[in-house]
């Protein structure tokens, strides 16, 4: 290498350093801050009647809240830590994360899957002993960096194979080619070996989060648009398949259509009755913090996927519209760091977990509020988990490092 050249290296190596050790972007920071906060607070009172109640939880009232933060505070200092990690170091991990997950997932379907409430989705974190996790959760995280990584390189098809073919394969190739297949194929193929191996847990509403976060790339990435009404009408045929010919899927479309008459032979029904219960009672401003009543035996596991209906009980429609305009302002924000990202690896990983965030947010509250079929998605930084926690604020880590290295608007613009 030329001294020059070495010289032009090492300045831009200084400059991305120096970029990368830029102010994070506050208003998202406090965002996450302030819903983190109000999550654990309502964790705290939903959760507090079932932890007194029930001997496997040591009749401790404090037994999520003390647990979830713990989790919070590791969270967090992973969070900070990533923040400041130049967010191009997640290029080299991106396979090895895939790679991970996709592992990680196999696992799960052998004997060292842990099955609960009839799903095997979990596996202990030293497989024989510890805290469960699932692996779902880093197969989202996996899906984001690989997609990310590997389309913000991506311009133009596959042309490596055209002077080998014959003429009619050639002429096979150049179609496909021109219309973006070639393209699209290791990553829909990837998306469907995931998908796969998720929907064999089952975990449907795993399988639409990630299927969502990889099309969302895709789409910020340039993918022909006709790809996507394709792709929808293909996804929907599919889901509605495996909705009509999977028994725990087929019931739970049947409670979802009339939850009142079958909710005396239905756990699912009696949840979501219960649910919504809860939302109508809180009315406009809400019974008071703590004053939940569907929170003593009633709605069941009211910690987990159905805490918003406790937050609507105990905070009222008025409550209820605070947080969500605070996701709002967080999702919004999200995309526009997005926008304003140095490069598009930046831009495409915030737009991936963006969108994995939304998503995730707006199908809790669908199935909480009865809009859908009950899927089990948790709510970010309100519902109990702790792997899940932890990924989440390590994903908003990966977004405060990409906004550290925004270009500062010019003077006098």
């Amino acid at each position: 290498m030329k001294p020059f050249e070495r010289g032009e290296r090492e300045i831009r190596a200084a400059r991305t350093r120096q970029l990368a050790r830029g102010p994070v972007d506050l208003p998202f920071l406090m965002l996450v801050m302030m819903l983190l906060a109000i999550g654990l607070v309502m964790l705290f009172s939903a959760s507090y009647a079932y932890g007194a109640s029930l001997s496997k939880y040591h009749n401790d009232p404090y037994y999520f809240i003390k647990s979830q933060a713990v989790f919070a505070v590791i969270g967090l200092v992973v969070m900070y830590v990533i923040s400041r990690i130049n967010y191009q170091f997640w290029r080299v991990l991106s396979i090895p994360v895939l790679l991970l997950a996709l592992a990680t997932l196999v696992l799960v379907l052998t004997p060292l899957g842990v099955t609960l409430g009839g799903a095997t989705r979990w596996l202990k974190l030293f497989f024989i002993a510890g805290p469960t996790y699932q692996p779902s959760e880093i197969a989202k995280l996996g899906i984001i960096l690989f997609f990310s990584a590997s389309l913000s390189k991506r311009k133009t098809g596959l042309h490596t194979f055209r002077r080998t073919l014959p003429r009619p394969l050639e002429a096979i190739h150049h179609f496909l080619d021109k219309v973006g297949l070639w393209e699209m194929f290791p990553y829909l193929f990837l998306l469907l070996l995931i998908s796969a191996l998720m929907l064999m847990e089952p975990h449907m509403s795993g399988t639409i989060l990630i299927l969502v976060a990889g099309v969302s790339i895709m789409f910020a990435a340039g993918t022909k648009w006709y790809w996507y009404i394709i792709g929808l009408t293909a996804g929907g045929g599919m889901l509605a398949f495996i909705m009509t010919q999977t028994d725990y899927m087929t019931a739970r479309i049947e409670t979802w259509l009339d939850p009142w008459n079958s909710a005396a032979s239905s756990d699912a029904a009696y949840q979501i009755t219960q649910s919504l219960i809860a939302i109508g009672s809180g009315g406009l401003l809400g019974k008071g913090l703590g004053q939940s009543v569907q929170k003593y035996m009633y709605l069941p596991e009211p910690y987990n996927d159905f805490i918003f209906a406790i937050v609507a009980e105990e905070l009222g429609y008025v409550g209820c519209l605070i947080i969500l305009a605070l996701f709002a302002l967080l999702i919004i924000r999200g995309y526009w760091l997005s926008l304003h990202a140095r490069d598009r690896f930046g831009s495409l990983l915030v737009v991936g977990i963006t969108t994995l965030l939304a998503t995730q947010v707006f199908l809790n509250i669908a199935v909480v509020t009865s809009l859908i079929p009950t899927t089990g998605i948790s709510l970010p930084f309100f519902s109990y988990g702790g792997t899940a926690l932890i990924i989440q604020l390590a994903e908003m880590g990966i977004v405060l490092s990409v906004s550290r290295q925004i270009p500062a608007p010019k003077q006098g613009s």
